[in-house]
C-alpha cells in the first residue's frame, strides 16, 4: 500500500510535516492558494522569485528557519 496518496515536493513535505495548510500560508503570504498547491505537488514546479520571496518571508515570520534553497534550486 506504499505510494498511495498525493505527490509532494520538498516544499509540500515541509508543509505536511509542520501541519501548515495551503490556505493558512496563502493568507499569510498573499500568494494565490493555487500557486502554493502547484509548487507543493512536484519538485519540477518552481514559484516565481517574487512568490518564493513572499512564501519564505511568511514562513520566517511564523518562526521557521527556512531559505529559498531549502525547497527550490536556482
Amino acid at each position: 500500500m506504499f505510494g498511495l496518496g498525493k505527490r509532494r515536493s520538498k516544499f509540500g513535505k515541509f508543509l505536511d510535516r509542520y501541519g501548515i495548510t495551503q490556505q493558512e500560508l496563502s493568507d499569510a503570504s498573499g500568494v494565490n492558494r493555487n500557486s502554493i498547491s502547484r509548487v507543493a505537488q512536484s519538485d519540477d514546479n518552481q514559484p516565481s522569485m517574487k512568490n518564493a520571496a513572499k512564501i519564505v518571508k511568511a514562513l520566517k515570520k511564523a518562526g521557521y528557519e527556512v531559505n529559498y534553497d531549502d525547497f527550490w534550486s536556482m
